[in-house]
């Protein structure tokens, strides 16, 4: 039944938003804590119900209750989940004590002088006690399971670096480490004790909840599924949060993830060739590789997310320009071919944003040609087929990470600085700005045979992370002698090589994570610089910290020359990504890179970013832009009517002879188009019954592009040649 179901959403997925759906066999899902209105009717296979409290605004609709949200949407064929945060919501009864009888404000997360993190108006960033845990159980999972939702998603496990001062978390620090808490200002030592025991609160807090859920789930004869909607190691090491990350896989309570990715986690500035800049591409490619190879290994769920606009007000241009880029990141993984198309279409569709980067520019709705492109992306997701091809480029080449990366961000101490995480950056971008698809791995999942699987070289550093056990050299150093070819770039000087960890306790005595690496490879603890024969593989060790080769002009080429060496062939170098997924075709051109000549390619190509659809026999792509494009001459069976491209959910679908009838489904208020493929050109085109003036006919791709008012209720279209 599972592979029925999965095959139905992928090829007949207007179908698949008709009847409920396994959660680990959907598609497409979005977020939002509205009840269904016809404005947001985005027709995905699931939507996830935000929190129990839901959005105030929408009491006077008629939507307040968990229950009556919930309701709303499964009425109208929805598959219906449930989301809500684990570190933040609206919990004021837990706060304010109408829950337990207690106040529990100092449960918030406190940064050095005293003052809480807030989210909100009396939502504060939360240290997850045990009765914290409770109450997520009973008041939030338990009555959303009894409401009807199908799977649970608690997103965001995040803890502020920053924090950790709270007498909630002075009590933890006692319960998890048996010493008295030591403030995280004082040393590195207690920055890394505190990232540590922040990483744990909501590991616990995630097990013991999602453990909870499918425990009652099953207790009602139901298969709950549980997911983590998180952002990606990347972003939060670069924003100085720390959460568990890669550890959850190994939770049997936990299915999956999504990948929480956009314009706003991407354009954070990173440095390349001494130049700080936002390179949203780059940097989207990065963040969900990470998330790809984190949960890849262990055989997990991983939804893709994507936002046409993000948190921060900009104009609308500037939304769709970086949109396109993260989408087009996104779509580069071809082994992940589900995706949350987007959060909150609330604030998509009805939200007021600026018509132009003039700040005193008009606040306008989103503009009707964006909110065409954006369906036609949204509905390519629904149809995006997975697929064994790989991005165009040498591949072989990964960079380790872990989640010690969030452990060193904050606060700063003598001897140690990391800007905008360039030391990770300083062995990824190098790379990926000359067209190749570097990989990321992750040190947890070294036990995964499946993890270093096609890795010709990985580069390391521990100039950003440390090592959280042993047994992970133990792994690097069985892959080293096998064949595998490392690079550990580092000077081994930061002040956390020295912290009281595995590594300088008994029975070992290092002064550096790495030192122990190198004994196991046979090598002086304190080998200098050069290359070194380990078994089959081999060892280049590179005594400079990686921020250096893209925080200084030229600084790559050290690296770049050792990553040549050991790869042992040409590694390929262009300005360019390729990708075919069945008939769609992606490429993306980089900017800063070998070449600043364009792509150009040639076929028949419907362009679905562009609005209007229009078939085109060449394409032209810039430096520092990317393409969608839907190959008509890759389209199977060719000769059955079908839609190509469209911006609405299409279902019911109808052929004859000589017609072809289908149901169209969109959002209210906004406008339809497709792209449709007919054996002849149509004489006759009705919209429920009615007659309409013909459209475009192209005769190359014979394809029909047909216009219509959209309607979340419906049309009923028929062509007849």
């Amino acid at each position: 039944m599972k592979i029925l179901l999965s095959a139905l959403s992928l090829l007949l997925p207007a179908m698949a938003a008709a009847i409920s759906i396994p959660a680990d066999s959907v598609k497409t899902t979005m977020q939002t804590s509205r009840g269904w209105r016809p404005s947001i009717d985005v027709r995905t296979d699931a939507v996830m119900v935000y929190g129990v409290g839901g959005n105030p605004s929408d009491r006077r609709r008629g939507h307040s209750t968990i229950e009556e949200r919930i309701a709303s949407w499964r009425d109208k064929g929805y598959t219906v989940h449930f989301m809500t945060g684990i570190a933040w919501g609206e919990y004021q009864d837990y706060f304010t004590g109408a829950w337990d009888g207690k106040r529990h404000l100092d449960e918030g997360q406190k940064v050095q002088r005293g003052d809480t993190i807030w989210h909100g108006y009396m939502v504060p960033y939360i240290v997850p006690s045990e009765n914290f845990i409770e109450y997520m159980k009973q008041a939030c999972v338990k009555r959303a399971i009894d409401a009807g939702a199908e799977a649970i998603f608690l997103e965001e496990p995040e803890f502020w670096a920053r924090s950790g001062y709270s007498d909630a978390f002075k009590r933890e620090w006692q319960d998890y480490y048996g010493t008295p808490w030591r403030p995280q200002h004082e040393s590195p030592e207690a920055t890394y004790l505190s990232g540590k025991l922040k990483y744990h609160l909501y590991y616990r807090a995630l097990n013991e909840v999602m453990t909870f859920a499918k425990d009652y789930g099953r207790s009602l004869g139901k298969d709950i599924k549980c997911y983590v909607p998180t952002h990606s190691l990347v972003n939060y090491s670069m924003w100085e949060i720390v959460s568990p990350e890669a550890s959850l896989a190994s939770l049997p309570c936990v299915d999956g993830y999504i990948a929480q990715v956009w314009t706003g986690t991407s354009r954070s500035p990173v440095f390349y060739n001494g130049r700080q800049a936002e390179r949203v591409f780059e940097t989207a490619f990065l963040e969900y590789g990470s998330m790809e190879s984190m949960t890849a290994p262990t055989g997990r769920k991983m939804f893709f997310l994507t936002d046409p606009i993000e948190d921060l007000p900009r104009d609308w241009e500037d939304y769709r320009r970086n949109y396109q880029a993260t989408f087009t990141a996104q779509l580069l993984y071809p082994g992940v071919a589900d995706y949350e198309v987007m959060p909150w279409p609330e604030r998509i569709y009805e939200g007021l944003y600026h018509a132009t980067g003039d700040k005193n520019s008009e606040m306008i709705r989103i503009p009707r040609f964006y909110s065409t492109q954006m369906q036609v992306m949204v509905n390519a997701l629904n149809r995006m087929p997975r697929s064994d091809n790989r991005v165009s480029g040498t591949h072989g080449v990964g960079v380790l990470m872990g989640n010690s990366l969030m452990f060193q961000r904050f606060p700063r101490h003598e001897g140690y600085d990391d800007p905008q995480l360039s030391n990770f950056f300083g062995l990824a971008l190098p790379l990926l700005k000359r067209g190749m698809p570097v990989s990321t791995v992750h040190i947890e999942n070294l036990g995964y045979p499946a993890t270093l699987s096609g890795i010709k070289v990985l580069a390391m550093t521990y100039a950003n992370m440390k090592p959280l056990s042993p047994e992970a050299h133990e792994h690097l150093a069985r892959w080293v002698r096998d064949g595998g070819k490392l690079i550990y770039s580092g000077s081994d000087s930061d002040p956390f090589q020295k912290v009281d960890e595995w590594w300088s306790k008994a029975p070992n005595a290092f002064s550096a994570p790495s030192q122990h690496l190198f004994k196991l490879l046979g090598l002086d603890p304190d080998a200098p610089e050069g290359t070194y024969s380990v078994g089959k593989g081999a060892v280049t060790v590179l005594r400079t910290d990686p921020k250096h080769h893209v925080m200084d002009t030229g600084g790559d080429q050290a690296y770049l020359r050792a990553v040549e060496r050991l790869f042992g062939s040409d590694l390929g170098y262009r300005n360019n990504f390729t990708l075919r997924r069945g008939p769609y075709l992606l490429a993306a051109v980089l900017d800063e890179s070998v070449t600043d000549e364009p792509l150009q390619l040639r076929g028949h190509f419907i362009s679905l970013f562009d609005p209007g659809l229009p078939v085109s026999r060449s394409v032209t792509v810039a430096p520092g832009s990317q393409a969608l494009l839907l190959d008509v001459d890759k389209v199977t069976d060719r000769k059955r009517p079908q839609i190509l491209a469209a911006s609405f959910r299409e279902s019911d679908e109808s052929v004859t002879p000589h017609s072809y009838t289908f149901t169209a489904k969109s959002p209210a208020d906004t406008d339809g188009i497709a792209r449709i493929l007919l054996p002849k050109a149509p004489k006759e085109v009705t919209v429920d019954g009615v007659s309409r003036p013909l459209g475009e006919w192209d005769k190359t791709t014979r394809t029909y592009l047909l216009k219509l008012p959209n309607s979340p209720a419906g049309h009923t279209v028929t062509l007849r040649w």
